[in-house]
């Protein structure tokens, strides 16, 4: 078994959940490890957390099963991932009038700017991100200085 990255797994994952009944972790464990890739219950839990997976009721199945929202907006992430990608991830956050400028190291604006679409916050409409700039689009016009300060907070917390 070879060692892989987190983004193979997690995307390994999504293609195991996409094509396949899930119904329980250890299961989906399993068919993780069919694929060459070996992981603890723990690192499962917390990826299935991080895809965004619902548990959901399909017609002639028992109990509930996993799947991955069809819309990217309806893959809410929990605000501890938020906080762990924005204290990994950013070095400077500025605000002006309902726009907030978040800045990262290069080539990391995308992790931040998804993490930010997932998260579901309040008054956030979306983010735009390049190599390492994340502008975020608030919905009110001051919401800038507001966002800004509470992506300061998030950041500063572990």
């Amino acid at each position: 078994m070879e060692r892989v990255s987190k983004q193979k797994r997690q995307y390994e994952m999504a293609d195991i959940l996409l094509k396949n009944v899930v119904t329980s972790q250890p299961q989906l464990a399993e068919m993780l490890k069919a694929r060459g890739i070996l992981v603890t219950q723990a690192t499962v839990s917390r990826d299935l957390e991080e895809l965004g997976v619902i548990k959901v009721r399909l017609p002639n199945i028992e109990g509930q099963v996993y799947a991955i929202p069809e819309l990217p907006k309806d893959r809410i992430a929990p605000l501890d991932h938020l906080r762990r990608v924005l204290s990994e991830w950013v070095v400077e956050i500025s605000f002006s009038a309902n726009l907030v400028v978040v800045r990262t190291p290069p080539g990391s604006a995308h992790v931040v700017a998804s993490a930010l679409d997932r998260s579901n916050l309040a008054k956030v409409i979306g983010t735009v991100a390049g190599d390492d700039t994340v502008l975020v689009i608030t919905s009110s016009s001051d919401g800038g200085e507001v966002i800004s300060e509470q992506l300061r907070k998030l950041s500063y917390e572990k």
